[in-house]
């Protein structure tokens, strides 16, 4: 089975929108939020912040694996032996895709990227290192409308069931119980969007989901690419990093509040009371 929606890339497949002000920033993380159907603002767009505009969006499996053939063997080994040390941390569940979820949160190399429902918690994570404000930042904007369209059948039946457009590990283990499972749904590449379990208080307050490509290997923003009205990026130039991060301070959008505990509030003082140096 073929891409089902190939496409030429045109010149701006992804939009890229440079803000100059804190206001215009606002409006086009909020714009086409409106959902005519039920008459409220209900985003379909999920958000990740980058502190380098330049970065891709390259999964840490993909970095670890940078050269190799085969990046299935590298997360195989991976997912089995952090299964098998971590069982005690998490015993009675089965599913591979809470062991993903789970690894992934606590920093080991997936094929999993975070992402937030939040355009502040992205806000946050673009400006959270002012040793690096001296470049652009960017938010990628991705709709899950969009993403879903091009889903394999099953999982787009799915989704419509549960009235959802994005998954739970739940539902995604009724469909697919294995990353083999996963991958042969289509010939073709998809991205999905995988809510986790409320693991701790850090994914609950960052209000994360995950994506998930149907290849370890695959690229995100080049599939976005090929597939045109499925983002946006907000560019945020160095000129205004400083007046976003301290809105994001008095918003209390910050690490107290995102990485809850002493490690996340030591951070926050770190950075809060650091000198802006010129």
């Amino acid at each position: 089975m073929l891409d089902p929606t190939p496409s030429s890339r045109p010149a701006e497949a992804i939009p890229t929108i440079r803000v100059s002000g804190w206001t215009q920033l606002i409006e086009e993380l909020y714009r086409d939020s409106w959902d005519p159907q039920i008459e409220r603002f209900r985003s379909p767009f999920v958000y990740r912040g980058m502190i380098n505009a330049c970065a891709n969006l390259t999964t840490s499996l993909r970095r670890l694996g940078e050269g190799h053939e085969n990046l299935a063997v590298i997360e195989g080994h991976l997912l089995r032996n952090f299964l098998k040390y971590a069982h005690a941390e998490s015993p009675g569940h089965k599913s591979i895709w809470h062991w993903m979820a789970l690894a992934q949160h606590h920093g080991l190399q997936t094929r999993l990227l975070d992402w937030s429902f939040s355009p502040f918690v992205a806000m946050h994570f673009a400006t959270e290192d002012p040793a690096r404000f001296d470049g652009d930042a960017a938010i990628w904007c991705v709709n899950l409308n969009q993403t879903n369209r091009l889903l394999p059948e099953v999982l787009r039946q799915a989704a419509c069931e549960e009235g959802s457009n994005v998954f739970t590990v739940e539902m995604l283990s009724a469909i697919a119980p294995s990353l083999e499972a996963f991958e042969e749904m289509a010939r073709y590449e998809f991205v999905l969007f995988m809510e986790p379990p409320s693991l701790d208080a850090r994914i609950v307050n960052q209000y994360a989901l995950f994506s998930l490509m149907s290849s370890p290997s695959a690229q995100l923003d080049d599939w976005l690419e090929r597939h045109p009205g499925t983002a946006r990026r907000i560019i945020i130039p160095a000129s205004l990093r400083w007046e976003v991060r301290d809105k994001l301070d008095q918003a209390n959008i910050n690490e107290r509040m995102l990485f809850p505990g002493l490690d996340g509030l030591s951070r926050w003082l770190s950075r809060y009371y650091r000198p802006k140096r010129r």
